[in-house]
């Protein structure tokens, strides 16, 4: 297990993007109910975000729920609304004393009114931190943020306020949810499975994956040291060749 001490500060991912997978799962092999593993993953996010403001890295995003769980049955939804107001309130004197902002993208219109407030609450209590920023994918997918951009440009061009000819990778990525923050240099995805389940597809082009056995509730800051520490030791090429970027 790495420490955080193995790390290189001056080659650190400016950004890092977590899929936190693996708390159904978790939950069932101690024969509880899956809500049992999302309330007890509330020490892995704690770890992530101390690990990440420990190391300075500029941006953590985390895959909290997306547009595609609202089909999970009725009972985990709710309950899942409800451990997120719960533990909102919890971390707030975590994230204030790490100098973390919070931050979210997604459908938020779609929470619960009491669930939206707390996002709201600590989004405004949070506003001046001025270390990691860690944003909340709540009620978020990346083809449902494309769908948004596109619509938005064509309304802007039937109101001409953009020209077609104009319209480029740049025009598209300025009406992401994500436009003010780089794309993820890393993601890391807990539990076991090979996918990224429609989180930040566009974003991703070129980011490095790292994959881990290690179901969500059990992840620690090791782990996130560990993550990093194999992201640093990859050549990140963005389309050129290896002798390309030795030779820079």
């Amino acid at each position: 297990m790495k420490t955080i001490d193995d790390i290189d500060k001056t080659r650190l991912p400016k950004h890092v993007a977590i899929i936190m997978d693996g708390n159904g799962r978790w939950a069932q092999k101690q024969s509880k109910m899956r809500i049992f593993g999302h309330q007890n993953a509330t020490q892995a996010v704690r770890e992530a975000v101390e690990a990440a403001a420990r190391l300075e890295i500029g941006y953590l995003t985390l895959y909290t729920f997306s547009t595609e769980n609202w089909n999970r049955p009725q009972a985990e939804v709710d309950g899942l609304m409800k451990l997120l107001v719960k533990t909102i309130h919890e971390e707030t004197p975590t994230l204030m004393k790490n100098n973390v902002r919070l931050r979210v993208i997604g459908e938020t219109e779609r929470l619960p009114k009491d669930s939206l407030q707390a996002l709201q609450q600590i989004i405004s209590t949070t506003e001046a931190n001025n270390g990691t920023t860690l944003t909340l994918a709540l009620s978020y997918s990346s083809r449902w943020e494309v769908a948004k951009a596109l619509k938005a440009i064509v309304d802007d061009a039937a109101k001409g306020a953009i020209k077609k000819e104009d319209v480029d990778e740049e025009t598209l990525r300025k009406y992401l949810a994500t436009s003010w923050m780089p794309d993820p240099d890393l993601l890391i995805r807990t539990g076991g499975e090979l996918r990224i389940s429609n989180f930040l597809l566009w974003q991703m082009a070129y980011t490095e994956f790292y994959f881990s056995d290690i179901l969500w509730p059990d992840f620690r800051q090791g782990d996130f040291y560990e993550a990093v520490y194999d992201y640093q030791n990859r050549q990140r090429r963005f389309g050129k060749t290896g002798d390309q970027v030795a030779a820079q």
